[in-house]
């Protein structure tokens, strides 16, 4: 292939000239997609409980939307108001109609089977998927418009340019954790920028709906008194109970933790203090270092204090809620000087530290979110693996013992993880059942003399689900198939998908030129997603891993681009060669070889491991994009493709995520057996 030569914008001569020229419009547009897209996925499921177990509600409405706009382009000259003013009509509707936990319920709180508060989950659902899927079409038909007037692949460029910028933007608000205000704030600078409208009807339709949304948003932020983390939206309330003051803690509308004296905790509940019975007890007096995984507020800090700790590293993946704990905690534990505190993601502590301890304790770790982008994959989801627990195991002095204790509101889920304990280290752990709402602590001794069980346990009920793997960490999943409900959604999902892309871009024949583009958006959605549930095993599911992982991979689809716009290339038959090659690399390499390198060394391993197919698979786009006659159109395709994909991501339930790759491989065969004779020989 050729260096492209860049091509003039185009001015259309019906259409009124843009105070911006076509390229910085098309950046401010794509970042305003992007984060608009973050945006909602956090806010919404910060108010709506059921959308923190179904992410991908708003990523997949987002993808159908942004793959309607560019199918849209063309087909009207009006400029997309419609999108301004359904996002308000969204933001107040979730606003007025929030959906929180009910808290006097003990429902589990697993594929939202959980007794809430506001509208069900089978109508505030779709109406969330709808309203977002059309929101983000009015950016995505602003970006499309940008395509034409440029170079194709000078278009894409700018594009993920705009995307990176979107992202920046986003992970920059969410270190300093602002507020949803400051988000909607962005978003109408935003619509103002790229849209500015020429006429007073224009105006208010957009001022209107800015100032509706900006208003809704200033009332959340300052009447419910939240603090905002990089995960939840946090709400605490303060009070006393028999005289005892209690800081009640919620997380998106969810019980979630109580700061509570150390002394009175151990007293209302036995569950605390269960972990030092059952080790210490059994021979190792001393507790000269204990490791606390899910430190939160500080409560279980405290205790371990209280009983005698000598050292703490306690390790919290939420800035915020460390926050709190010292500020508001009775005990002041954080402020105690033998605590070491760690921002960290609990497995990746475990996998980077050389340290050693008398009691590792998993302390009520339940993150009630899941990782954005990632279909089943919550917070805590690879602490419990068996793997995990392995690792636990080898962080043990001799003498020592690892505790984990919760409401687990399911026998079932106690004895699998009892299973996982005895499979991890080789004997039957002690099972304690000590409260209501399932409540029970599950402590292995690095071995059985290190120990003290009041009774051994009776071992798993028969049909336990086996252990949870680092491959399929589903620890909530009872059954070895994708759960009904999340099939009905999806099926919903593709159903209202065929019928909005019929109705807005018409006969599906006028993309079959372009079905193979449609796999590789597939297929690209299928990568992502191992990339990031990669990266997360191993380097930690916190925020900031995942916010690299995103930039990461526009930064290889943006490198693809540069690469085929510059230099020549091998043709189109050799890329899905290279393709298939780091498919492969990536499924022979276990995670376990790349959780033993050097952290200077895996980095560099895993990045070239994982984005090897994923900037070759965006080779083979560019150069197909590059010789389309409907750029708009294959794009669209393109993008609808990749929200397919995100229903697949489903698969892993069943599969795990590295067979993921296996699926991914075949759509990329089908890729090439559709691709077009003329296509294969571009070089």
């Amino acid at each position: 292939m050729t260096v492209q030569q860049e091509a003039p914008a185009r001015q259309d001569d019906n259409e009124p000239r843009h105070w911006l020229s076509v390229r910085p419009r098309l950046v401010v547009a794509s970042g305003l997609m992007l984060f608009l897209e973050l945006s909602l996925i956090r806010w919404t499921g910060s108010n709506v409980v059921h959308l923190s177990y179904f992410t991908n509600f708003v990523l997949l409405g987002s993808f159908l939307g942004i793959g309607l706009g560019f199918l849209r382009v063309g087909r009207t000259k009006r400029q997309p108001y419609y999108s301004p003013v359904l996002l308000a009509v969204l933001v107040l509707v979730i606003s007025f109609f929030p959906v929180h936990v009910n808290r006097e319920a003990s429902g589990i709180l697993y594929f939202t089977s959980l007794e809430t508060s506001g509208p069900p989950a089978w109508l505030i659902l779709p109406i969330i998927f709808v309203v977002v899927a059309l929101v983000l079409m009015g950016p995505a038909e602003l970006v499309g418009q940008c395509f034409p007037k440029l170079d194709r692949l000078e278009a894409y460029r700018w594009d993920l340019v705009g995307s990176l910028c979107g992202i920046g933007l986003f992970t920059l608000l969410s270190f300093l954790s602002a507020p949803p205000l400051v988000w909607g704030l962005v978003v109408a600078i935003g619509y103002f920028v790229v849209m500015r409208p020429r006429r007073v009807l224009g105006g208010v339709l957009l001022a209107v709906p800015s100032l509706l949304v900006i208003g809704a948003l200033a009332f959340e932020t300052f009447s419910a008194g939240a603090l905002w983390s990089p995960y939840y939206k946090v709400t605490t309330e303060a009070f006393q109970n028999q005289g005892v003051p209690v800081l009640d803690i919620q997380v998106n509308g969810i019980p979630h933790q109580q700061a509570i004296p150390a002394a009175k905790r151990l007293e209302w509940e036995q569950q605390y203090g269960m972990p030092y019975q059952r080790s210490v007890a059994a021979g190792s007096q001393r507790l000269d270092d204990v490791l606390i995984v899910g430190a939160g507020s500080g409560t279980d800090v405290a205790i371990s204090l209280l009983k005698g700790a000598k050292s703490v590293d306690a390790v919290e993946i939420d800035p915020k809620l460390r926050e709190i704990g010292g500020r508001s905690h009775p005990d002041k534990p954080y402020s105690d000087p033998r605590v070491t505190t760690h921002i960290n993601d609990g497995r990746a502590f475990l996998e980077r530290t050389d340290k050693k301890y008398d009691l590792i304790l998993f302390a009520l770790p339940d993150s009630l979110t899941l990782v954005s982008g990632a279909s089943s994959l919550r917070l805590e989801s690879y602490l419990f693996t068996e793997q995990a627990m392995q690792a636990a195991k080898e962080h043990l002095k001799p003498g020592g013992a690892f505790s984990m204790y919760n409401y687990y509101r399911e026998t079932w889920l106690i004895d699998r993880l009892a299973s996982t304990a005895q499979a991890a280290f080789g004997h039957k752990p002690c099972v304690d059942f000590t409260g209501w709402g399932g409540q029970a602590v599950i402590t292995a001794g690095l071995t059985p003399a290190d120990q003290a069980c009041a009774g051994e346990w009776g071992g798993a009920a028969a049909g336990t689900p086996a252990p949870t793997s680092d491959d399929r960490p589903f620890l909530y999943l009872s059954t070895g198939s994708i759960p009904s409900l999340y099939i009905f959604a999806l099926g919903l999902i593709l159903l209202v998908s065929v019928f909005a892309v019929r109705m807005v871009a018409g006969p599906f024949r006028q993309m079959r030129p372009y079905a193979d583009l449609f796999l590789l958006g597939v297929g690209f959605m299928l990568l992502e997603t191992k990339s990031i549930t990669g990266f997360a095993l191993l380097f930690g599911t916190t925020w900031v891993v995942n916010a690299i992982v995103f930039a990461g991979v526009l930064v290889a689809v943006l490198a693809a681009v540069e690469v085929t716009r510059r230099f020549r290339t091998p043709s189109l038959p050799v890329m899905y060669g290279v393709i298939a090659v780091g498919l492969v690399v990536g499924w022979l390499v276990p995670n376990s070889w790349l959780l033993s390198l050097p952290l200077a060394l895996r980095i560099p391993v895993a990045v070239a491991i994982a984005f090897l197919p994923i900037f070759a698979a965006n080779v083979v786009f560019a150069k197909r994009f590059t010789e389309t006659d409907d750029s708009t159109t294959a794009f669209g395709a393109n993008l609808l493709g990749a929200m397919v994909g995100g229903c697949l991501e489903y698969a892993a339930l069943v599969l795990g995520y590295n067979s993921l790759l296996i699926v991914a491989g075949l759509l990329y065969l089908g890729a090439f057996v559709l691709l077009p004779r003329t296509a294969r020989a571009l070089t």
